[in-house]
């Protein structure tokens, strides 16, 4: 699993360790990682994942049988940028989401794709923006679900199942960095029908069922976790 070192990927991460099985999880953190690695029972690979050459280096040391793959590597790369103040600036910033958000989920599920057992799962974290806007982070999000659709179609052959795990707004990660003020974290929650931000937790056990054998007639998906802030319908 890519960005397992903390929040929503630790927290899936030690949810599928539970489970019984072998975990990898991976980030660029070496430190944070190892740290996880050894908390939950799992075992660290640091590798940047937007970057082929650290991806095709980092194979030798990842299973050579995937029975589940879950990408969560990404983040909303404005948070931590100056707003853009011209043509150049916007073009990295955009850039930037695309390559945080969908290339480090697009080039490791490239990478193992030989490795991935019949009725394998995979799931990739995407975000309640990619239906709401938040600029290149929305887009970003958006084009992991067109991905998301094609790669169903491409691997259901073989029972692979290929989803989209879709958080609302989530606490208890390092997402807002320390940021989001209760003003700010009123307008983002909306007005969700358990009247709650989600949790870690929250998004684990959905990705948890989505990797079980009892899911194997649910893939090309969104499923929204959001407490009914984004509705599905």
């Amino acid at each position: 699993m890519t960005g397992g070192g903390t929040g929503i990927g630790r927290a899936v991460a030690a949810a599928l360790v539970k489970q019984g099985l072998d975990v990898v999880i991976t980030g660029r953190r070496e430190d944070m990682l190892v740290a996880a690695a050894a908390e939950i029972g799992a075992r660290a690979v640091v590798f940047d994942a937007a970057d082929p050459a650290q991806v095709h280096a980092a194979a030798a040391e990842l299973p050579e049988r995937v029975d589940v793959l879950v990408n969560n590597a990404g983040g909303n790369v404005a948070r931590r940028r100056p707003a853009p103040e011209g043509l150049a600036d916007v073009r990295e910033l955009w850039l930037a989401n695309f390559e945080a958000n969908v290339l480090t989920a697009v080039l490791v599920t490239t990478a193992l794709q030989p490795r991935l057992a019949d009725d394998a799962r995979v799931v990739t974290i995407g975000s309640i923006a990619a239906r709401r806007g938040s600029g290149s982070y929305g887009a970003a999000k958006a084009a992991i679900e067109a991905w998301t659709a094609d790669l169903a179609f491409a691997l259901g052959g073989r029972g692979i199942t290929v989803n989209v795990v879709s958080p609302g707004v989530t606490e208890e990660t390092e997402f807002f960095g320390g940021t989001l003020s209760e003003d700010r974290r009123r307008k983002l929650v909306g007005n969700p029908a358990n009247g709650r931000t989600g949790t870690p937790a929250d998004v684990a056990a959905v990705v948890i069922f989505l990797t079980s054998p009892e899911a194997g007639h649910v893939t090309g998906q969104v499923i929204g976790v959001n407490g009914g802030a984004g509705l599905g319908r």
